[in-house]
């Protein structure tokens, strides 16, 4: 009697603890699937929340966990970082106070015809007094910043169109930058955060002469442009980061960087120009064409970066260029899956092949003409910079882009680079890069209309 209750007490431990451990199963598989969305999306709290269960649950299931363990410890030190800095930062007094150190301002920069003034903490407009005076014939424009820098005397600075810059440390609390010319300037400044920035605001706006090149020869010609319109799309944005590579550069930051150059480009040359994108926001992928059709543009351009996944990233680079058609090659196909795929859920097998079946055979031909143009000056204009073996031809190929669907006009996507890549990834993120990625576009886009 007593062996029957004995067995009958190790059947029902045995089923509670399968009844148990399947139901473990399951809430780990659950905390997996979440903290796959959540990765992405720049919430670390969510992000923690979803490792912690993923810990708890593979613990249960005697699952090996340390992976799990160490990026919670590195997000929980990160966001105990985060929290002090805020902490400090909160203060009930009114004014700021800039002196904890003996040096207030980090570093004055000269680069990209602008010269940046870092501090070492928040600024505002109390921090900038500008005035002008007359010496004899030429025109002076003066600066005076408060706090105190190191390196004042040997610092020289210049812009193009200003005769002479001086930096000096005018007072032991005033940083004195004055601009001589024997022509008016017009000087302006941009105070954010921690960062003032002084820029010559130039009167000419547009570019007469553009430089092209053609099948022949690298030569100079004049273009008399009529108003055209063209819609940039800055790709990825808010919550879609796009692909992420090394040292967790993100694409929609490369974009959107290299779009708003392009737009000042094109304005300057006498282009309509349109943004479908001006800051970090997610747009869908059918809204971005929606407002190139609104705007009856002639062209449609869209910017990305590539990726490839860990195992190839020190192998596959370069540059590639893709106008809208059914995808032939491999390549084409992943390259396209992975720009698609904000959009793919709400878009059914049946819908992206009818899509296809009405593209419009003569805004292809046209945009496979953009496109050939846009890729050739491209690599000319970087490869003049960085060298012929730096900057590799991915090539001119079709592929289905969603975001290119839409547009009623010739429309192409540009891939900058590859993100993934060790010194490909690094460079398309630095600003050079971008401002001359930006410009070889823009005459990419001068000798389409040239020619078409």
């Amino acid at each position: 009697m007593h062996h029957k209750i004995f067995k009958l007490i190790v059947l029902c431990s045995l089923v509670i603890t399968f009844s148990f451990a399947t139901s473990y199963t399951t809430k780990y598989q659950q905390a997996k699937k979440e903290y796959a969305k959540v990765i992405f999306s720049n919430n670390k709290a969510q992000e923690i929340r979803a490792l912690k269960a993923l810990i708890f649950y593979g613990n249960k299931l005697h699952i090996n966990t340390i992976r799990y363990k160490k990026e919670l410890k590195r997000l929980s030190k990160t966001r105990h970082k985060h929290n002090k800095k805020t902490k400090k930062t909160k203060s009930k007094k009114p004014h700021i106070k800039i002196y904890k150190s003996k040096y207030s301002i980090a570093t004055v920069n000269n680069i990209d015809q602008q010269i940046t003034i870092t501090f070492n903490k928040k600024i505002n407009k109390s921090y900038i007094h500008y005035f002008t005076k007359r010496i004899g014939k030429k025109h002076q424009y003066i600066f005076d910043i408060k706090g105190k820098f190191k390196n004042a005397s040997p610092t020289k600075l210049s812009l193009n169109g200003v005769d002479k810059i001086r930096i000096t440390q005018y007072r032991y609390n005033t940083l004195r930058i004055s601009f001589t010319n024997k022509k008016r300037l017009k000087l302006i400044y941009i105070i954010s955060l921690n960062k003032i920035i002084i820029k010559l605001k130039h009167k000419i706006m547009h570019i007469k002469k553009t430089y092209l090149i053609t099948k022949a020869t690298h030569n100079t010609k004049t273009i008399k442009q009529k108003t055209k319109t063209i819609v940039i799309d800055a790709g990825h944005g808010g919550k879609d980061s796009g692909a992420v590579g090394i040292n967790n550069y993100y694409e929609k930051r490369v974009t959107l960087n290299t779009a708003i150059y392009l737009y000042k480009i094109l304005r300057q040359r006498g282009y309509k120009v349109y943004l479908t994108r001006a800051r970090d926001k997610f747009i869908s992928l059918r809204g971005r064409t929606k407002l190139a059709n609104r705007k009856n543009a002639d062209l449609f351009i869209s910017i990305h970066a590539n990726a490839v996944p860990r195992s190839k990233r020190s192998k596959v680079h370069g540059i590639e260029t893709y106008f809208l058609s059914p995808a032939r090659s491999k390549r084409a196909k992943r390259v396209a899956a992975l720009e698609n795929r904000s959009d793919m859920n709400n878009m059914g097998w049946s819908m992206q092949n009818s899509f296809l079946t009405i593209l419009n055979r003569t805004k292809i031909v046209a945009s496979q003409k953009l496109a050939i143009d846009v890729q050739k000056n491209i690599l000319y204009k970087l490869r003049k910079i960085y060298g012929t073996r730096a900057i590799y031809d991915g090539g001119v190929k079709e592929a289905p882009f969603w975001v290119l669907v839409g547009a009623q006009m010739p429309s192409i996507l540009i891939e900058v680079g590859y993100i993934t890549h060790p010194i490909e990834g690094r460079r398309i993120y630095s600003n050079k890069y971008q401002l001359n990625m930006a410009t070889a576009i823009a005459n990419g886009i001068d000798a389409y209309f040239l020619k078409n």
